[in-house]
């Protein structure tokens, strides 16, 4: 008879072999946190170019369904994807020049906030009517970001992925912040309304408070939407005015253009005296005043009489005044500016640029920066100069307010040049850095918010695309294409009426973060009072 040795430890083997139902459970766990960031990328989708803007309120009903009854490191971690799903895609261009590590670097931080954000959605969840005050702390997360660090980054706001959205009136009730809060309401009440109606179905009983809160999450702010119609319109109210706007284009795209000044400055000049001929020739009416993008002129025509002779061409060819953006120094302070040159006078008004772009514009944490890649300072040897006053060009009886570039993302740099008296908005910008991104989009679309928030025209001249105007209700009348010489021209309304938006300001923003603030304060007592009553 024949023995058959076995090996002692064959046992421990089969033993720590996991069965396949705990590899299960293990799979279902990572369910919340791949969710999670699948929902960011939907929310990312939802922002232009693409015209999906519906798509944010599947993506917010997710986030609510894998935060819900969440403890806050969970939470914690699950906000973190989120933020990353969605701004790792939307903020790509800002890499285009520089490298991934800045991009990287940049989402990272943004991230942080979306995560503080998921902390709270995740501790009001319990709460009666919680997808109000979710909703009310993802608008407070956006007033911080706006804010900090470097006096903040504001894109990304949920505002700015609605320019072609059944919700873009609310814009004029309450500026980005009641947009915003209106599009992730109705995302968290869906996903609370199907919570309830699969609820119902197990339990065959309805509990009418929470289906009613639920409802109504969704309901008003569609019904707010279609009342706040009202408020939107392209009548002109203190006349019209045609006008010009001028893309030049850039040598070559990229940092590299920068090299090439005066090109960029010829480019220019040359697109406006095309116009000047066709006017001539009486192909197009002449324009009352020509819109330039920034850096058009990155040549000081202060300090630079080449410069100042083509411009000074440019305007007498034309003959009406021109709006330059220019680099220029002065006492010792270099400036991002916008001069209002006049074909008799040459330069008459000026507007400094007031929201400068930290890495862009300035350099904060430049030793530590210059330590990590000394190429990233180079770029920016010296920083630029913040203006102190808003801008509003008095240019042929129209008052056009001014917001360069970056300033369209914050909300209180175009209101001001409103409630300054501006009848329309400029937004002269210079995308040629980013290359054929879709920064371009996302800045265009926030242009289209802000002419319905505050329900004027706006014009965005751009050195190689994309340029477009704008009318008070959103809607894009005429556009350019991208790295192409051209110039667009059109009559468009001047509006002197102010939408309750203007006329409120903060205060909308304001009130959503005492919201905010009163959820997250229930929901800490709500869950002192109960560990309490554990412990008795």
């Amino acid at each position: 008879m024949t023995v058959t040795a076995t090996s002692v430890d064959q046992p421990d083997r089969l033993r720590t072999s996991p069965a396949p139902g705990a590899w299960r459970r293990r799979l279902l766990r990572l369910v919340p946190a791949l969710a999670s960031a699948l929902c960011g990328v939907l929310l990312y989708v939802s922002f232009p170019p693409r015209p999906l803007w519906w798509l944010a309120l599947p993506a917010f009903a997710g986030f609510g369904w894998v935060l819900r009854g969440r403890g806050w490191k969970a939470a914690l971690g699950l906000g973190y994807l989120f933020g990353l799903g969605f701004l790792l895609p939307l903020l790509v261009w800002t890499g285009v020049e520089v490298g991934y590590l800045p991009w990287l670097a940049l989402v990272a931080v943004e991230a942080v906030f979306v995560a503080l954000v998921g902390v709270g959605v995740a501790a009001v969840s319990r709460l009666p009517a919680w997808p109000v005050w979710a909703a009310a702390i993802w608008i407070t997360g956006e007033a911080v970001r706006a804010r900090m660090p470097f006096g903040g980054f504001p894109w990304g706001k949920i505002a700015f992925g609605q320019a072609d959205g059944v919700f873009l009136p609310l814009a004029a009730v309450g500026g980005t912040p009641v947009l915003g809060f209106a599009v992730v309401l109705c995302g968290f009440g869906l996903y609370e309304a199907a919570r309830l109606l699969a609820e119902r179905r197990r339990s065959r009983t309805v509990r009418r408070a929470a289906a009613a809160a639920a409802l109504l999450s969704v309901a008003v702010p569609v019904a707010g939407a279609f009342a706040a119609r009202g408020l939107v319109s392209d009548k002109a109210e203190d006349g019209t005015r045609t006008v010009a706007l001028i893309q030049g284009n850039v040598p070559r795209e990229g940092l590299e253009f920068s090299a090439q000044r005066r090109a960029v400055l010829d480019r220019h000049v040359k697109e406006t005296l095309k116009l000047a001929a066709d006017v001539k020739a009486g192909k197009v009416p002449r324009p009352d005043f020509v819109l330039w993008p920034e850096n058009s002129s990155d040549l000081d025509p202060y300090n630079d009489p080449d410069a100042a002779t083509v411009i000074d061409e440019a305007s007498a060819a034309i003959g009406v005044p021109i709006s330059v953006g220019a680099v220029v120094d002065k006492d010792g302070k270099q400036l991002n500016e916008q001069i209002l040159w006049d074909p008799a006078k040459g330069p008459t008004q000026t507007y400094d640029k007031r929201q400068i772009q930290p890495f862009g514009e300035y350099m904060p944490l430049r030793g530590f920066v210059g330590a990590i890649n000394k190429d990233w300072t180079t770029m920016l040897r010296q920083d630029f100069s913040r203006g102190t006053k808003p801008g509003v060009f008095d240019m042929d009886g129209a008052k056009v307010g001014l917001a360069t570039c970056y300033e369209a993302a914050f909300d209180w740099d175009v209101r001001d040049t409103v409630t300054h008296g501006a009848e329309m908005i400029s937004v002269p910008s210079n995308n040629a850095t980013f290359d054929r991104s879709e920064m371009t989009y996302q800045q265009l679309a926030m242009s289209r918010i802000r002419a319905v928030e505050h329900s004027r025209t706006v014009t965005v001249p751009v050195t190689s695309g994309v340029s477009a105007i704008i009318m008070p209700d959103g809607k894009i009348t005429q556009r350019t294409g991208m790295f192409v010489p051209a110039y667009l021209e059109q009559k468009v309304p001047l509006r002197t009426s102010t939408t309750p938006a203007t006329d409120l300001g903060i205060l909308p923003e304001m009130a959503l973060v005492l919201v905010a603030v009163g959820g997250i304060g229930w929901a800490i007592g709500s869950g002192l009072r109960a560990r309490r009553a554990g412990e008795a």
